[in-house]
């Protein structure tokens, strides 16, 4: 993508994924009302313009509006499911107070979020197998060793009939010592 336009790292996964305001799931619409002119509504101004955009990508299923010069004032109104709204008045207040003010009003709990992540770790990590992941057994992973149960295991990969005592740092590669041998071992 290219780097053009007014502050062009906003558009950047990195800095969208920095948004930490999760809305909670009763949240359905969220609208914010400000003006392009006045030093009251300059937070406001600079939290469309920072915030909303990783505000939007944390909260996919919410729908984001914003109306310019309409009112006097600048304001947030949020619709809930049951038809319930929450008026956050923002006059006056910079970027960072409207964030930190949305996510104590608006935000899930830590707890919450916790879990959640907990949730997806435990579904979305291949590396896990058990019955209460995707996969029962890591033979089921393409590449890897048969199960045991359906097909044995050859013994050179088992680990067992490798005589340890026959292997040592002094013998030249490919000849054994001259008093030990795996046959003997072995038998």
């Amino acid at each position: 993508m290219p780097m053009k336009g007014k502050f062009p790292l906003r558009r950047t996964l990195r800095y969208l994924e920095r948004g930490n305001v999760f809305l909670r799931d009763s949240v359905k619409i969220f609208t914010i009302n400000y003006n392009t002119k006045g030093d009251s509504h300059q937070g406001a101004r600079d939290f469309v313009f920072y915030n909303l955009p990783q505000l939007q990508y944390r909260n996919p299923n919410v729908q984001m509006l914003t109306f310019k010069n309409i009112t006097p004032s600048p304001f947030i109104r949020c619709f809930l499911n049951e038809g319930e709204e929450v008026l956050i008045d923002i006059d006056s207040k910079s970027n960072t107070n409207i964030v930190e003010h949305v996510a104590k009003l608006l935000g899930k709990p830590e707890e919450i979020l916790a879990a959640e992540r907990k949730a997806k770790e435990k579904k979305t990590n291949p590396a896990n197998f058990g019955k209460e992941f995707s996969r029962l057994c890591l033979c089921e992973i393409p590449g890897q060793v048969p199960c045991p149960a359906v097909v044995a295991i050859p013994e050179h990969l088992r680990g067992k009939n490798i005589d340890y005592k026959a292997i040592s740092l002094k013998a030249p590669p490919g000849e054994l010592p001259e008093d030990e041998t795996m046959e003997e071992e072995v038998s």
